[in-house]
């Protein structure tokens, strides 16, 4: 026991130390994690005997990683690009795989190699890209919520996959029809139980126990740890990461669930930590002379061929190049499950070492670019955004919109959620001077039949722009808080002339003063808002609230904050 303590303080000192200096050259943590994993098995410092509690402690953070991601996207939500998702994750396993599979051939693979290399190929890292969109606060834009689709529809055909692998490695063992099907009814049983589970009864539960805080955290990680467990036992045999989500997702209708979410991320980030030095130390080095040249080869296809292969779907799906451009890069790298994929190979006799250490090299290559590229997504796009141009139909995916040809002294509300919502209400009288702009297909369809112009898109979308007439605007009010698209969008206001009036919303004030020196003319803060009205609320006639009896007070302030 002092041994295994020892050593895990060994790797998370230097994980630290690494992470810090990565972050004073502004690389990416992720790296640094992997980084560390290839220095500690150069190094020899932590025993392979020992990696089983390594594995243990991995895997609760990718339990809390996809619990965090569940508890944020809710099921309405996902249900928005459940189409959209299922046909991209499909489109893009069926042509990434047999694009794959014909390169890997042509490369001197056996059919053999080249199937288990064109697996590998196919999926990305649902934990890779969450972790970067979840640094990046875009979970919740439209591309965000298009790519955890698709990669979700990914990772349940890698476990059909990898079943079917692993039965080919039992000769005890066969996989049948029976077999998929019993998968297909465990998803139907599963999701459908989440859903009526989510709608109140979960919601109660929550909110009964959410008086303590302490009991409130532990409870929901032993929800999301125990059902991913569940979910991953040889009874329903998923993996935990659709474990994690799942119990997530059951959460996430609850008012408390931003709460875990913010209770929950430092521990997640801990053993998501452990995670990526896992898998750095689990990469495997051989024959890297002879491996070199088709590893780069492939990593190639699968940092340029796979995001053109969604790129094209998306286009033909009508979304904008910048959704398809955004979605197609997370999906510019491979997977920890490729790597697994192409271990089993091996140790089944199907798979040579120099097969195993180009795929250990493309893992290593794709894991590097496709993270600098989803970081910086935003600023390649406006580099690219005129070659980028042939992805996107003429005819694109605005659904309901119902915006004028032509429109002039117009009022954009970039974001009709909460603030956006509650400033409609107070709205509806001037219904033909406002242009809602929102990438959420429910809340589009809602203001459509109250008869609002809405356009379905996001802001930082030149077309959109143009779409919303900004140039002809007298007043632009975004209360979305994302910090990178309300500066993308602010780049291009501020370039009009006459330049209309322009409030954002912001969540931070320390971000106030950036946004003011990006262009904006007054930003909010709805946290700062709402304290303010209650002090004022509260103060008023102090002395009268003070000398009142308790009924008193309340109509006092029931009619106070009626007002507010």
């Amino acid at each position: 026991m002092n041994e295994m303590f020892f050593q895990l303080s060994i790797i998370v000192v230097i994980a630290a130390v690494i992470a810090i200096l990565f972050r004073l050259i502004k690389q990416p943590t992720i790296l640094a994690y992997i980084f560390t994993g290839v220095l500690i098995t150069a190094l020899g410092l932590f025993p392979e005997s020992n990696q089983d509690a390594l594995h243990s402690l991995s895997k609760i953070g990718i339990t809390l990683l996809l619990f965090m991601l569940g508890l944020e996207i809710q099921i309405s939500e996902l249900r928005s690009v459940g189409r959209t998702a299922l046909i991209t994750g499909i489109g893009q396993i069926v042509f990434t795989s047999s694009i794959g599979f014909g390169l890997c051939v042509l490369l001197g693979f056996s059919n053999l190699s080249a199937l288990y290399a064109s697996i590998a190929l196919t999926f990305s890292s649902t934990i890779v890209v969450v972790k970067l969109l979840s640094d990046k606060k875009d979970i919740n834009s439209l591309y965000g919520k298009i790519s955890i689709g698709f990669l979700l529809v990914q990772d349940f055909f890698a476990i059909i996959a990898l079943i079917i692998l692993a039965s080919i490695s039992d000769i005890n063992n066969s996989f049948s029809i029976v077999t998929l099907a019993e998968i297909f009814i465990k998803v139907i049983v599963l999701f459908g139980s989440i859903i009526y589970l989510s709608k109140s009864i979960f919601p109660r539960i929550v909110h009964t126990i959410s008086n303590n805080q302490e009991i409130l955290l532990l409870a929901s990680i032993a929800w999301a740890l125990g059902f991913a467990a569940f979910v991953s036992s040889p009874l329903i045999g998923f993996s935990v990461e659709i474990g994690g989500f799942l119990a997530g997702l059951a959460l996430a209708n609850s008012t408390e669930s931003f709460q875990i979410v913010t209770k929950i991320k430092s521990i997640r980030d801990f053993f998501i930590m452990i995670f990526f030095v896992l898998l750095g130390m689990e990469l495997q080095f051989s024959n890297i002379s002879e491996a070199i040249f088709p590893a780069v080869l492939l990593s190639v296809f699968v940092l340029v061929g796979n995001p053109f292969i969604v790129m094209v779907l998306l286009g033909i799906l009508g979304y904008t190049k910048r959704v398809g451009f955004l979605s197609g890069l997370t999906v510019a790298q491979i997977s920890e499950f490729s790597l697994i994929v192409i271990i089993l190979g091996n140790t089944i006799g199907h798979v040579p070492d120099k097969v195993v250490s180009i795929i250990t090299l493309v893992g290593i290559i794709t894991f590097t670019f496709s993270t600098y590229a989803i970081i910086k997504g935003n600023d390649l796009f406006l580099k690219l955004e005129k070659i980028l141009g042939i992805f996107e139909r003429k005819s694109l995916n605005k659904i309901g919109s119902l915006t004028p040809e032509e429109l002039s002294n117009h009022v954009v509300l970039v974001g009709a959620h909460r603030v956006g919502t509650a400033f409609l209400k107070e709205m509806t009288s001037y219904k033909e001077k406002l242009t809602i702009i929102d990438f959420n297909p429910d809340v589009v369809e809602k203001f459509r039949r109250k008869g609002f112009n809405v356009i379905y898109g996001d802001i930082a979308d030149i077309d959109i722009q143009e779409k919303a007439k900004i140039e002809k605007a007298k007043m632009i009010i975004s209360s979305i808080p994302d910090l990178e698209d309300t500066i993308l969008f602010l780049s291009k206001v501020n370039k009009l002339k006459p330049k209309p009036i322009t409030i954002v919303v912001s969540r931070y004030i320390e971000d106030k003063t950036f946004l003011k020196q990006s262009g904006a003319d007054y930003v909010v803060l709805p946290y700062d808002i709402i304290g303010k009205a209650l002090a004022n609320t509260v103060s008023t006639n102090s002395f009268d609230l003070l000398t009142q009896t308790k009924k008193d007070i309340k109509q006092t302030l029931t009619s106070n904050l009626n007002n507010i």
